[in-house]
């Protein structure tokens, strides 16, 4: 397993970083587990990560900063030696996102977008759209989600504000972000609104939604 290998990775100067789990029951997508039980949110979340692996723009330099610490070659297995790997660090979302984009930076990277994978409607046309808005003078791209935080954050400079003192995973986790932004004087832009899987009720409106796309 490669670690820490983002500052010296020259491949590319748009950096991608996502944010995962371990594959384990019980421990990814807890919310669904209770309702539909662990081992299909388990299944669940294996199918939103392939889905993101598929979006991802074709040679895009991705670093996956996996938890828990001790599951690097699990993630690997999973997941193939094409991209490289870091654990993240402790604390909460955005002690673990400040800690990753200012490595990025750190060893060189122009431009970072962060992802998740709980948005099965994100396409490579979204990142472009993101590395865009960047290239044309944002220092902030946000991606909004119905329930009032966000799918992707892409910076073209560190700028600690917008990780701290932010209520993670609550209605207001946006409206927040987007007010540090404004009081550090950033340029934000936006992209299109978009729908998470956080609840049984989110996955089963998305397969009803998308007939044509089967998870497997």
């Amino acid at each position: 397993m490669r670690r820490a290998a983002t500052r010296t990775d020259p491949r590319k100067d748009d950096k991608i970083l996502l944010f995962l789990k371990a594959p384990r029951a019980g421990f990814v997508k807890t919310r669904i587990g209770k309702t539909l039980g662990d081992d299909q949110a388990l299944d669940i979340y294996r199918w939103l990560v392939r889905r993101l692996m598929g979006a991802l723009p074709k040679g895009a330099a991705v670093e996956i900063h996996f938890a828990p610490a001790d599951a690097g070659k699990e993630m690997e297995d999973w997941l193939g030696s094409e991209v490289l790997y870091t654990p993240q660090c402790e604390g909460d979302l955005g002690d673990r996102m400040e800690h990753a984009v200012l490595a990025a930076f750190e060893g060189g990277a122009k431009s970072v977008v962060c992802l998740g994978a709980d948005c099965p409607s994100l396409m490579p046309e979204d990142i472009k759209d993101v590395v865009s808005k960047l290239e044309k003078g944002a220092d902030a791209v946000f991606g909004p989600t119905h329930d009032g935080g966000y799918y992707l954050l892409g910076l073209r400079h560190f700028h600690s504000e917008i990780f701290r003192e932010i209520p993670w995973s609550t209605e207001r986790t946006l409206e927040v972000s987007l007010d540090r932004a404004a009081n550090a004087g950033l340029k934000v832009g936006l992209l299109d609104k978009k729908s998470d899987i956080d609840e049984a009720a989110d996955w089963e409106t998305f397969c009803r939604e998308n007939p044509n796309i089967i998870p497997r």
